[in-house]
């Protein structure tokens, strides 16, 4: 039998914040005028649960040339407008919270800045302000180990005795490397099945998540 979980770890987009629809939809058009034409699935494989500079290392491979300094910033009023018009927390995590009795931290694949700003818009930011790990804070992202390792280790709770919630595969894969049990979250964009795996609970509804934690 398991040891108890000491601390849940949550990935942000998608998780806690609906983000996902609105970012892979600026996400299509934003690509396009840079040149390289996908589909929202496509944008959704690629990229999902990835780090912005991944992104860009992926863009600039495609088109064969470096991507200037601040080639995104013509770019962000229109994910900022879209977040300030539609950005919601994502349907049954308030109440998902409310009943975790546990500790609780996010570890996203965002940028600081840019995890306080989508937390903040929904009015999650005072649940978890000072227990938030971004990209930054680490050398290698998602679906390396070392964010969820490194939230772990600044909570103080072993590996063995976190769960970590995610809704992306390089989410779930970083999870099952740092040997922590994984919840996929399938009620948002990400297909069932690229979550289902070794050591992986997959299901729809975030108000469950309280119950599949366990005691």
């Amino acid at each position: 039998m398991s040891n108890p979980v000491r601390l849940v770890i949550f990935d942000c987009d998608g998780v806690l914040v609906d983000s996902e629809r609105i970012t892979v939809r600026i996400d299509v058009a934003v690509l396009a005028q840079l040149g390289w034409t996908l589909t929202e699935a496509e944008v959704l494989e690629r990229f999902l649960g990835r780090t912005d500079e991944y992104m860009a290392s992926q863009i600039e491979a495609h088109l064969g040339r470096p991507l200037a300094a601040n080639w995104d910033e013509p770019f962000q009023r229109l994910y900022r407008d879209a977040f300030e018009a539609d950005l919601k927390p994502v349907p049954g995590i308030l109440e998902a919270l409310d009943a975790i009795v546990v500790p609780t931290c996010v570890a996203s694949s965002g940028t600081h800045e840019r995890i306080r700003y989508t937390l903040g818009l929904t009015g999650l930011y005072s649940r978890f302000a000072g227990r938030i790990f971004g990209a930054g804070d680490v050398v290698r992202g998602k679906p390396a180990p070392d964010l969820f390792l490194h939230a772990a280790d600044r909570m103080g709770v072993r590996p063995a005795d976190c769960a970590v919630v995610e809704d992306s595969r390089y989410g779930i894969e970083a999870a099952r490397a740092a040997g922590m049990r994984a919840f996929g979250y399938a009620g948002g964009l990400t297909p069932r099945h690229w979550l289902e795996g070794r050591g992986t609970v997959v299901f729809q509804d975030m108000r469950e998540l309280p119950r599949l934690l366990g005691p």
